[in-house]
């Protein structure tokens, strides 16, 4: 499942050399090529459907949010595995499964060795999410970065943080897990299934993907100096003792917004909805995944 955008373009030029490699490591390949965003969903489906026993996804977390959607949605889900060849900006997914965004040729002959592992899936609503889900802060770093589309590698993760920031008003919030509940001022809440979201920031530093839990990564109100401090700790996963961060597993959250229509992402993808609620739940071992040895 091929997005010929990923990588301003890298993944289409990379699809000979890939396709290639497969066939060379004895692997029968079919392309198919995604047309705009959630066109994945569809194709993965009729994949699924079809009888596809591997599904990889050649892209960026967004063509690995469509397939994993699309493969979740079918009765075959429990056969199909969800692979990925990461030719993206951020490519979070691909950091926690071991196959790192270097040259896409190497990263085919990871996943021919790869094992086999169950992952969990996060679903908000009636989607689901693969590595985060995210209120306030984090989709308007992504609102920003879509405006930036010139922007590539790093700058277009650090960036659009800095010019976000600027206009930023943080959202009330009420937060409420079993044995958890805050309302208040929040800069952001990050629902984590993985690690990492935005590429290089280690919200949930010690999440498991496959423990049947989400890491949610709380961080209230703060002023300018104590942003500029908590970005570089929010990278190195260090932010976890700051009186303004509060990090906590469960089964299911929900959020609701105080102020108005909630604003959120889904593994970086934008979504704007008139609800003011969001129930967040994980669906523990529903997807199997190439994991990188």
């Amino acid at each position: 499942m091929l997005n010929p955008a990923a990588g301003r373009g890298a993944a289409a030029r990379a699809l000979d050399p890939i396709a290639r490699e497969f066939r060379r490591q004895g692997w029968s390949v079919e392309v198919a090529r995604t047309e705009g965003p959630g066109h994945g969903v569809e194709l993965a489906a009729r994949a699924a459907r079809d009888g596809a026993r591997r599904i990889i996804a050649v892209g960026g977390d967004g063509t690995v949010h469509d397939v994993a959607n699309g493969v979740l949605r079918h009765d075959r889900k429990a056969e199909v595995i969800l692979g990925v060849v990461p030719v993206g900006t951020g490519n979070d997914f691909a950091k926690l499964v071991g196959v790192h965004p270097d040259v896409p040729v190497h990263s085919v002959q990871r996943l021919v060795t790869a094992r086999t592992m169950r992952f969990d899936a996060g679903r908000a609503n009636d989607e689901y999410f693969v590595n985060s889900v995210g209120f306030g802060f984090g989709p308007a770093v992504v609102r920003v970065r879509n405006a930036m589309p010139g922007l590539s590698g790093f700058a277009s993760y650090f960036v659009p943080v800095w010019r976000a920031f600027a206009q930023f008003r943080p959202p009330r919030l009420e937060v409420r897990a079993p044995g958890f509940a805050e309302t208040g001022y929040m800069m952001m809440v990050e629902v984590c299934n993985g690690t990492t979201a935005g590429g290089s920031y280690r919200f949930a530093p010690d999440a498991q993907p496959g423990d049947g839990r989400l890491d949610v990564c709380l961080v209230r109100r703060v002023s300018l100096p104590r942003f500029l401090l908590a970005v570089p700790r929010v990278m190195r996963g260090t932010h976890t003792r700051m009186r303004e961060v509060a990090l906590f597993q469960t089964r299911e959250v929900t959020i609701r917004s105080l102020d108005g229509p909630l604003l959120l992402h889904l593994d970086g993808e934008l979504r704007e909805s008139p609800a003011r609620d969001c129930a967040v739940r994980i669906e523990p071992g529903c997807l199997q995944v190439m994991v990188a040895q």
